[in-house]
């Protein structure tokens, strides 16, 4: 089956927490990967997305240790949400 990769940039203004996480992360703008899988059997083009990972942290230094952590999408868009309006 044919995957796809799609990678974009999300920006924190402050710090934030996932479930996925440990510990709370600093503000800075974060590196987004989404996978997802092309539906078989169907008379169009479909994806299913199988994966969704941000990588720790938004702005490694050279040589230092980054970590990947999947994330659940809908977790991510509100804590972008309570990022953007201001809350915690």
């Amino acid at each position: 089956m044919p995957i796809r990769t799609t990678e974009k940039t999300v920006t924190f203004t402050r710090p934030f927490t996932l479930t996925t996480m440990d510990g709370e992360q600093p503000a800075g703008t974060y590196r987004l990967v989404t996978e997802e899988e092309q539906l078989p059997d169907v008379s169009f083009v479909a994806f299913r997305r199988t994966t969704t990972m941000l990588h720790l942290p938004a702005n490694p230094a050279p040589g230092a240790r980054r970590h990947v952590v999947c994330i659940e999408p809908a977790e991510l868009a509100e804590a972008l949400a309570a990022d953007a309006a201001g809350s915690t």
